[in-house]
């Protein structure tokens, strides 16, 4: 063998190397990828059970038996959350689930956080809480957790009307 060909030779294994480095890394961050979306897709997956679960519940304690039509004898603002007697999973209404905190583990990621807090809003502008009593709730359900990024936050607005 001549010294052309021992250069082909160290060439060709140098662009061999290369080009299985970048296949590896490909693999890798693929890889990567489909892991942090299943984390979110489970994240997401977490909060929206959670909000279809509370739109089970009746609108506010005041209407667990009768709907009323007077805003004055819902819970007070100041009053939202569960009462002393209340534990989850016996949440019978859906402001019984402000300061709601649990955690949540699943097979490829534990620690998952999931909080929630319920507003009343202002009817005309859905985005802005306020502290009177009115037949509209925001609930926003957050899940954080170590190996997201970014936390998954889902609202919804809930109405008696």
């Amino acid at each position: 063998m001549n010294t052309g060909q021992s250069l082909l030779s160290i060439g060709a294994l140098m662009v061999f190397s290369l080009v299985s480095l970048n296949f590896n890394s490909t693999i890798l961050n693929n890889t990567t990828v489909e892991v942090e979306n299943k984390v979110y897709l489970t994240a997401f997956s977490l909060a929206d059970d959670l909000i279809e679960e509370i739109r089970q519940k009746a609108f506010d304690a005041a209407t667990v038996d009768f709907p009323t039509t007077n805003t004055a004898s819902l819970t007070s603002p100041y009053g939202l959350g569960p009462r002393y007697d209340e534990s989850y999973p016996n949440y019978n209404d859906i402001d019984d689930f402000n300061g709601f905190n649990k955690t949540v583990s699943a097979p490829h990621a534990e620690d998952y956080q999931v909080t929630c807090v319920v507003q009343y809003v202002d009817p005309d502008n859905p985005d802005y809480a306020v502290m009177t009593q009115t037949f509209y709730k925001r609930v926003t359900v957050t899940v954080t957790s170590p190996y997201l990024r970014n936390q998954v936050q889902l609202s919804q607005i809930l109405t008696l009307k």
